[in-house]
């Protein structure tokens, strides 16, 4: 066998990109709500007032708001142990200021929970997913503030007893070593105030982006240890957004610069949520980039304290790193890299390296000896829909099949896996261009970049593979 029989096959999605309905029934404005549609070629936006006659994605989204009984009953069609979903946290506090949460935010998501319950369906939902109250960045300037800590502490209190019966497996933030890289300024720490222009070329200010990161830390530590205390039937990970850095070369050089990015980009946080520490190498890092966090008397213990039960991460593509300033570096890849020519990229120039998630989950569990759970995996792919109705995404079965069977590989290899949950079980607006044409989804969503379409679902040729799938519990990885 390989997989364990209580595998939690399932799909993964985020409020912001899937939701819709940005004010309905009391709901405030998010940071996602404030950044415009984009392309691969034109950058998406954050602007500081939402401007009109302009198409912002999440407004809308795929209107799960309104569907999600219906896509909720589709994933159970597939077979779902597990679904991946956030909460919005502009739902239950619209600014995150209020004294008292929003009722109607609270009972939307009773009821979403109620349907994945009826058909069995775990949930797993993550705390924060790029979610801030922009009311928020307007007063405090995100996380650089020490204050958010309570407001988000309030908000996490609130869902936790809401939904202590209903929900066991919870996240605390989505990717957030995106903190440690620039292009995380806007959707992970938040400290844009008053910033707006290009959301993947907003100011680096990394003394402030790293002090936000500090205070995230604390907060997903402060979470752990709230659950262990009150809630101990609740199971608590991180989630990592892991970026596999390979030595462009054998040189020595590009050996310590690989292994400087994978200390920083990958490491850096988990080292914490895990360990209960800032490692070692932090201290030479923000030495060298003249950063100095300033931590409260506390600080480190609640660190040592709050460590996670279990690990999860996204993965989608590698990269490789190199001295050589001249090297050919990837068309995509938010966080940038150098070509590997040993690999092919998808439509968007993402490399897409099926064995380097085996090797990535073997350097994990090697390193923390705790459950892993990849929860994010995917091709972003232009979708046809052919004559007949029917959309034949073998290109994504392709991907999925790969990279589930060096899944497979890492279990026999001794890691403890506890599920799989692909990025897009739907099609969703893209994170890092607003686009709703890079499609992910084992199902087909009816919108459009311009903001049409009639929001209908029809189910891709990957849908009944993944069924199949799930079916087999990961045996039948077949496409026929």
């Amino acid at each position: 066998m390989r997989f364990p029989e209580n595998f939690l096959w399932g799909g993964a999605t985020a409020a912001n990109q899937m939701e819709g309905g940005w004010d309905a029934e009391g709901k405030g404005p998010s940071v996602p709500d404030m950044c415009t549609v984009g392309s691969a070629s034109v950058p998406r936006r954050i602007t500081t007032t939402v401007e009109p006659d302009t198409l912002y994605p999440s407004h809308e989204a795929i209107d799960f708001y309104h569907h999600y009984e219906q896509d909720i009953a589709l994933f159970a069609e597939m077979g779902f142990k597990t679904f991946r979903l956030s909460i919005n946290w502009t739902r239950i506090f619209p600014t995150g200021l209020e004294e008292e949460p929003n009722e109607a935010g609270l009972a939307f998501y009773d009821r979403v929970f109620d349907e994945c319950l009826k058909y069995g369906i775990e949930p797993l939902v993550t705390l924060s997913h790029y979610e801030m109250p922009y009311a928020l960045v307007e007063k405090y300037d995100g996380w650089e503030s020490r204050e958010v800590i309570d407001l988000f502490m309030k908000y996490v209190r609130t869902v936790f007893d809401r939904y202590k019966e209903k929900v066991k497996y919870w996240l605390t933030f989505n990717e957030i070593n995106a903190g440690a890289m620039p292009f995380g300024a806007v959707l992970s720490t938040s400290t844009v105030k008053d910033y707006s222009g290009s959301m993947m070329l907003a100011p680096d200010r990394p003394q402030v982006r790293f002090q936000g990161l500090h205070h995230m830390l604390l907060a997903s530590a402060k979470v752990v240890k709230l659950a262990h205390e009150e809630y101990p039937e609740f199971k608590i990970g991180n989630m990592i957004c892991f970026l596999t850095t390979y030595p462009a070369t054998c040189s020595p050089d590009d050996i310590l610069e690989s292994q400087k990015e994978m200390r920083l980009k990958n490491w850096l946080c988990s080292d914490v949520q895990v360990r209960g520490a800032y490692p070692a190498y932090a201290a030479r890092y923000f030495a060298d980039n003249g950063i100095d966090i300033k931590k409260e008397e506390g600080d480190d213990e609640q660190l040592r304290e709050g460590t996670v039960d279990f690990y999860t991460l996204s993965y989608y593509m590698s990269t490789c790193a190199s001295t050589d300033q001249n090297a050919e570096v990837t068309a995509g890849n938010v966080t940038g890299g150098v070509v590997n020519p040993y690999l092919e990229s998808s439509d968007w120039g993402w490399q897409i390296d099926p064995k380097g998630l085996r090797y990535t989950l073997n350097e994990i569990y090697d390193r923390y000896q705790i459950p892993i759970m990849v929860v994010e995996n995917g091709l972003g792919a232009h979708d046809t829909i052919e004559e007949d109705g029917s959309i034949q995404d073998d290109y994504r079965i392709s991907y999925l099949q790969k990279h589930i069977d060096q899944m497979g590989e890492a279990f026999e290899d001794g890691v403890d896996l506890m599920g799989y949950t692909p990025w897009g079980c739907i099609d969703l607006v893209s994170a890092s261009t607003g686009e709703m044409a890079k499609r992910y989804g084992l199902i087909y969503v009816d919108k459009y970049d311009d903001g049409t379409g009639d929001l209908s679902r029809r189910k891709k040729k990957s849908f009944d593979w993944y069924k199949k799938v799930i079916a087999s519990n990961g045996e039948d990885l077949a496409n026929n």
